[in-house]
């Protein structure tokens, strides 16, 4: 009820509620305003969406029509790739050039029709090439960047990858991928694609399709191959530099477990029976001899094979490879190259005829590998006279290195507290644990106290293995350095305190690194022999990374690369001392049971380091003395290889000035052992006639007396008392006499987590 009192427009109290209401049911005009601009957009969103939709539909189904499946015969076609010497334009030579035979699908056997599709898509007959999923999550993919998804290993899609052999990766490109995938995948017939991927796909040894890589593997025409035959062909297609059996007794291995593979899908398939299955499983057919591919002739075919392996190794593959029409410039240097060859088959016929009497000069090998020190680019390798009458590698082939791995045990004494002048037992003398004892070249002594410095210098057996039990972990450690400087781990680094004797085996290559690495002053490259690829159309699309890493600490290196100059200028290198430039190098002579098995001469320049190793017959595992120089006592590092070595480094240092190393830090020369060496001489109860050093070691002045001189060979391979042996008579004193390596082993090993028995023994 309305009081009389109060205006008629006046809400009452019970009239305030509703109106709260009602305010709250009715939204703000501004508020109404929003939300119908929000719906115009989205409105207006949605038709945008709809007709880009639409375009996109029409632009992709344009797109479709408008690419044409490939016809391989007009289609394509490959191109080859050329290798380069380092200036870019003098050809080395180049890979395969298309070997390639179309045939119709019914000059295929059906057994390679069936192994193809056990080995590579089991499903071929019944998918679509590519799955619809897999057509919307690759256009997803390619909109971001990436490649083709979900059917990258059918037939149809491996066919398609083939077609393209270049190396443009365009977003045009790919979606031609896709939308060939799609296209053959309704539109060509199974037969069709079968039969064209089989004319096209590359098998390794320069085949295009089926019936090219019948002829190279079996000397027969595809209509003819048998089951265990089309096992093989489809086994190999997957991958031929892993799987052709003709590139080592690995890949034979590999290709063994595919084919088994291949014959287990066959059988699955059900396209083979179990009879001819268990008939073919038992193990591979037999390969015919093949004519052999010139291409890789002479010297220069083991370059191209380690061209190849490199390029494999950067993730081209092999049609890339053979077909991609790929322009390749190599680190090789021409005249540096052209040189080796000629100084080591002068020298593999010289030695052989001056030996007495005359050896095979066939069953000698001299080995040599030089880099560049600042970037690890190798400017020059022989690995032996012929690839194709011998492919292995004796410039990468691993063998004992020798006293030259005593170098990595002097960084590794050097790291653990002992310096240049820290002294080791020079005497005869067993280890406690050990039952063999440690001697020198004609059971030379030395003196109880040799100083690090010296015994680099005249290669001391007795000094490198004291110094090496003292050090704790001390076998691990020599490898340890070995590692850092370039060096990999191989056959033969047993962990005992005779490691740096060098039974560890090594390559010319590795070892050029690893002296490469201690004279630039700890900086370690990598050994490479590609600078840089090209594409097609001249586009860089590889270069080579040379920036060396800091392995190995810049004093230690500086003061073992003064102990290698040493080495040279007052010990058993002294044959290359004369060539006007600093070098730092060390000899090395490895034998067992009265074999010598290697002999090398190492040494680098600030600019390049080279190494060279000689070894006798097949396995390189022959006898070296017969091939010693007329009037030594047996083969020796510092003669035939130290003068290998002269020869071919007269040439490579030409109009190169003389670089100085850096100076000695003499690390440690507070501390270590001592850093003294004794006043007393060295006894000589077993001296021979040869005659002594008459130079002394260069290191800081100090107030001791001058350390006693003493012969400068190494111990020998056998614990029975050497006989006296003559010197050459026409060489001068200075010249080195030799160093065989001793390299018998101690009855036990130190594990890598062992420390050794810093007392003076090995467990």
């Amino acid at each position: 009820m309305t009081s009389p009192d109060k205006p008629a427009t006046e809400e009452t109290g019970q009239d305030k509620p509703a109106r709260r209401a009602a305010t709250e049911k009715t939204p703000p005009r501004r508020g109404r305003r929003v939300w119908k601009i929000i719906g115009r957009t989205f409105a207006v969103l949605g038709i945008l969406a709809l007709v880009l939709a639409l375009v996109a539909s029409i632009g992709a189904l344009v797109f479709y029509q408008r690419t044409q499946l490939p016809d391989p015969n007009r289609d394509f076609n490959t191109n080859t790739t050329f290798i380069h010497y380092n200036d870019g334009t003098t050809r080395m030579g180049n890979f395969a050039v298309q070997n390639r035979q179309t045939i119709d699908f019914e000059q295929m056997s059906p057994y390679i029709k069936d192994a193809v599709v056990a080995a590579e898509n089991r499903t071929f007959w019944t998918d679509r090439g590519i799955s619809p999923t897999g057509i919307a999550r690759s256009a997803l993919s390619i909109l971001r960047g990436g490649e083709i998804q979900g059917g990258g290993s059918t037939i149809t899609q491996q066919y398609i990858k083939v077609y393209y052999l270049t190396s443009d990766r365009t977003m045009t490109r790919k979606l031609r991928e896709l939308a060939l995938a799609v296209k053959m995948g309704r539109e060509v017939p199974k037969e069709d694609i079968l039969r064209d991927y089989l004319n096209t796909i590359y098998f390794g040894r320069g085949a295009y399709g089926i019936q090219a890589a019948s002829r190279s593997y079996f000397l027969t025409d595809a209509k003819d191959l048998t089951i265990e035959q089309s096992a093989v062909l489809a086994s190999v297609l997957n991958n031929p530099s892993l799987f052709d059996p003709s590139e080592g007794e690995s890949n034979a291995e590999r290709l063994l477990e595919r084919y088994r593979y291949v014959l287990d899908g066959m059988l699955e398939m059900g396209t083979i029976t179990q009879a001819q299955h268990t008939q073919a499983y038992a193990a591979l057919p037999e390969f015919p001899e093949i004519p052999i591919n010139q291409r890789y002739a002479g010297p220069n075919g083991y370059l191209m094979m380690m061209v190849r392996d490199e390029l494999l190794n950067r993730g081209f593959t092999d049609a890339q490879i053979n077909g991609g029409g790929l322009q390749v410039t190599t680190t090789f240097d021409k005249t540096l190259q052209d040189h080796a060859v000629k100084v080591a088959q002068e020298y593999t016929a010289k030695v052989a005829a001056d030996a007495s009497p005359a050896q095979d000069a066939s069953q000698l090998h001299i080995a040599l590998s030089s880099v560049d020190v600042e970037t690890g680019e190798v400017l020059a390798l022989y690995g032996g006279a012929d690839y194709l009458q011998n492919n292995r590698n004796w410039a990468t082939t691993p063998r004992a290195a020798a006293s030259t791995f005593k170098v990595y045990a002097a960084v590794a004494g050097l790291r653990n507290g002992f310096s240049l002048r820290s002294t080791f037992n020079g005497n005869t003398f067993t280890p406690e644990g050990d039952s063999v004892t440690v001697r020198n070249e004609f059971g030379h002594q030395y003196g109880s106290d040799v100083s690090l410095l010296r015994a680099t210098e005249q290669s001391i057996n007795t000094a490198f293995v004291d110094m090496t039990q003292q050090i704790p972990n001390g076998p691990a450690a020599v490898v340890q350095a070995a590692n850092d400087a370039g060096v990999p781990t191989g056959a033969g680094w047993d962990l005992n305190n005779r490691i740096s004797l060098g039974t560890a085996e090594v390559s010319t290559l590795d070892n050029a690194i690893g002296f490469a690495t201690l004279v630039n002053d700890g900086k370690r490259a990598s050994a490479h022999v590609i600078k840089e690829v090209k594409d097609l159309d001249g586009r860089v699309i590889y270069e080579a990374k040379t920036t060396p890493t800091q392995a190995i600490e810049a004093d230690v290196a500086a003061d073992v690369t003064h102990a290698l100059k040493s080495v040279v200028d007052q010990g058993t290198g002294g044959a290359v001392r004369n060539l006007g430039h600093d070098i730092a190098g060390k000899t090395g002579t490895s034998g067992i049971d009265d074999t010598i098995t290697s002999a090398w001469f190492v040494a680098a320049t600030k600019q390049i380091s080279t190494s060279v190793m000689y070894v006798v017959g097949e396995g390189g595992n022959g006898d070296l003395d017969p091939y010693k120089r007329p009037g030594d006592g047996t083969f020796y590092g510092g003669t035939y290889p130290a003068q290998t070595w002269a020869s071919f480094m007269e040439v490579a240092l030409q109009d190169k000035p003389n670089v100085p190393f850096t100076e000695p830090a003499w690390v440690n020369t507070d501390g270590g052992s001592s850093t003294t060496e004794a006043t007393e001489p060295p006894s000589t109860d077993t001296q021979t006639s040869e005659a002594p050093s008459t130079t002394a070691s260069s290191e800081p002045p100090s107030s001791e007396p001058p350390t006693t001189t003493e012969p400068t060979t190494e111990a020998p391979p056998t614990t029975e008392a050497p006989p006296t042996t003559t010197e050459p008579t026409d060489e001068p004193t200075d010249e080195p006499t030799g160093e065989p390596t001793q390299t018998q082993q101690p009855t036990t090993s130190v594990p890598a987590t062992q420390p050794t028995n810093t007392g003076g023994s090995t467990p």
